[in-house]
């Protein structure tokens, strides 16, 4: 190991800067925000350390650098762009025992500055020793997506608690596993959700039981799995994802988003097609609450949104009714994610200032939609589930008003690699549903804005327009 990592208390300490460009100023947002005293010694400053000086945010020396510069620092940092004045003040720095960054030349100083992800108190530094910053920040960013943002007030939480818990627990071995479980468990995910005071209620609770092992109530996470390309996906959703004990899982939910989940827990498929259901809806409200009260974590893992046709109200109102906790994370519904897939805006200020989600599964055929509000002009409208009843649909659109040569599209498995998009119009829909075995899941698109797939359609740029 070439480096030691280490975290260094600054505050109120003398911290010297070379250099008043750019990569200084970014130097001066860390320092500053560690508390220190931050010196910058240059004959001009940039833009951005003008507006640090003005603000009191540096003192500034307005020369170049000159040798004892650095005798009170306890950090300096050489961001000029003359080799050798940075060398000087590695040299210096080096004479003196203070640590040093070179900026352009790291290898040359005694210390590097790290990407950092900051969740205060938690902080997390990634060093790949100055061989390639960029990798770092790549890095840095892959971590940023599975670190929660309130894991700051989870480890204040903590440590407000921690002489409580060790009075409790007088074994380390005890308040190990007491931490564990807290850090993973229910206390943990009313952090996350926002629910601080409940956080505080039932750690109260589960010190005050003096149980090294306690019993927790399961929990229910309602997520939205979005419309099938995995990279849509919530950071929170793909960290519930990966903490479940059981997933319950609709058929809309695409196989990589599948291949995301924790590979150990159980799966229940609760799928449902026409005339087709897995499991009914009144018995999956049943099995959550159930799972949820042996103690099990239980990811409800629905396509698209969980309160947009997904059934979540009705399975949250059950929750309520059994006193069962649970959270929802929302998804990226259909019809906002599998449009722009295939470049058609839901709305437009030169052809549609309004936008309805409309369930085209109608029952046992019947037009029961209110079709006099559907067939206004000026108006985007989507149909989910609807493919089975395109004619239908085309038919009464037509019929109340909506001109039979309004554009119209057909979006199979938007999102995916296997996407298909198929344009036509009111009169030519149901033929192109037809001649090309069209499956679903489909989303039927109507109105102007329809027109603009031949421009914007992004994702599959070199696909002929059907």
């Amino acid at each position: 190991m070439k480096y030691l990592p280490i975290f260094y208390q600054l505050t109120d300490k003398p911290c010297v800067i070379i250099g008043g460009g750019g990569i200084a100023a970014r130097k001066v947002e860390l320092l500053n925000s560690a508390g220190a005293e931050v010196t910058v010694i240059s004959p001009e400053l940039g833009d951005e350390m003008s507006r640090f000086h003005a603000a009191g945010k540096i003192n500034w020396i307005e020369r170049p650098y000159e040798p004892g510069d650095l005798q009170d620092a306890w950090l300096a940092i050489a961001a000029t762009n003359i080799t050798q004045v940075n060398e000087q003040v590695a040299l210096e720095a080096a004479a003196l025992k203070i640590p040093c960054n070179l900026v352009e030349n790291p290898g040359f100083g005694s210390v590097i500055m790290p990407s950092i992800i900051n969740r205060e108190p938690v902080q997390i530094a990634v060093s790949t020793g100055g061989a390639s910053p960029v990798l770092a920040r790549l890095i840095r960013t892959n971590l940023e997506s599975c670190t929660p943002s309130a894991y700051g007030k989870l480890a204040a939480l903590v440590e407000n608690y921690r002489n409580k818990v060790k009075q409790a627990f007088p074994k380390v071995e005890e308040r190990r596993k007491f931490w564990e479980s807290i850090l993973e468990g229910p206390v943990a995910e009313h952090v996350f959700a926002g629910r601080n005071n409940d956080a505080r209620e039932l750690l109260d609770k589960l010190i005050t039981e003096a149980s090294a092992d306690p019993n927790y109530t399961g929990e229910v996470f309602l997520v939205g799995a979005g419309p099938g390309d995995p990279d849509l996906l919530t950071f929170r959703a793909l960290r519930l994802m990966q903490k479940a004990d059981v997933i319950v899982y609709d058929r809309l939910v695409s196989a990589p988003i599948m291949d995301l989940v924790r590979r150990d827990a159980e799966r229940i498929y609760a799928g449902k097609e026409r005339s087709n259901h897995a499991i009914p809806q009144e018995n999956i409200n049943q099995l959550l609450v159930r799972l949820a009260k042996e103690g099990k974590r239980v990811l409800r893992l629905k396509g698209g949104d969980n309160f947009i046709f997904g059934r979540g109200g009705e399975e949250i109102s059950e929750l309520i009714d059994e006193g069962v906790p649970f959270q929802v994370v929302p998804g990226i519904t259909a019809a906002s994610g599998c449009t722009t897939y295939a470049g058609i805006p839901l709305t437009h200020r030169d052809f549609a200032q309004a936008c309805i989600f409309v369930t085209g599964h109608l029952k046992d055929g019947s037009s029961d939609l209110n079709w006099d509000m559907l067939s206004h002009a000026n108006q985007t409208v989507v149909f989910y589930m609807g493919l089975n009843n395109v004619k239908s649909i085309c038919d009464n659109l037509k019929q109340h008003g909506r001109d039979e040569t309004t554009p119209a599209a057909l979006i199979e498995k938007g999102t995916t690699p296997e996407q298909r998009v198929f344009i036509g119009d009111l009169n030519t829909l149901p033929e192109l549903v037809q001649k090309n075995d069209v499956k679903a899941p489909t989303l039927i698109v109507v109105g102007e804005v329809v027109e603009l797939h031949k421009k914007l359609h992004w994702f599959k740029p070199g696909e002929e327009i059907k």
